[in-house]
């Protein structure tokens, strides 16, 4: 049996989940997110606590069933605490702005780029360089970074561009000029 979908996930004060019809649903203080159960995996809950189980032993009811059990655990969190992802913007004259949902991104294109923000997720700049990511979604929070993240990644010779608050990049050497 997985170790990690045999754990079960407590559900702290103000969350309420819901299992109906194969749809996990939790609803917290930040907002509210669902989740479709696959096939050979269950979800019970009870006694303040979220147990995860699988009906078969075939190698994809197993992998599902850690799987279901984390994204259950990460709804909860971030209908609690929510997830925040931030970016940095390294180069001369390369800068973001927020306008309503949309980021504009200046970064050495001859036009600025602007990115829309997709629905439950939220952005705030500060000093122009720094950008910051928030939702209670984890996989949407991560994936908007990463495309944010896409639209100039760091160089490695002079590493420029848009990288993760505290990436650590390994810079190449330049040619060595004889």
């Amino acid at each position: 049996m997985s170790r990690l979908g045999r754990k079960p996930v407590p559900i702290p004060t103000g969350v309420e989940v819901k299992v109906a019809d194969r749809v996990v649903s939790v609803k917290g203080p930040l907002g509210r997110l669902e989740w479709s159960l696959a096939q050979g995996v269950s979800v019970a809950v009870a006694d303040g606590h979220v147990q995860a189980s699988r009906s078969s032993n075939d190698p994809r009811a197993r992998a599902l069933h850690g799987l279901t059990r984390a994204e259950i655990n990460n709804m909860i969190l971030g209908v609690t605490k929510g997830y925040e992802r931030t970016l940095e913007i390294t180069g001369v004259g390369y800068k973001a702005q927020v306008q309503g949902r949309d980021i504009s991104v200046n970064v050495g294109y001859t036009h600025p780029v602007v990115f829309t923000l997709p629905a439950g997720v939220e952005a705030k700049v500060d000093k122009q360089t720094v950008i910051t990511i928030k939702g209670v979604d984890k996989r949407k929070v991560g994936q908007t970074a990463a495309n944010l993240r896409g639209i100039k990644p760091p160089d490695v010779y002079k590493q420029k561009g848009i990288r993760y608050a505290g990436e650590v990049l390994r810079k190449k050497e330049g040619k060595t000029g004889k």
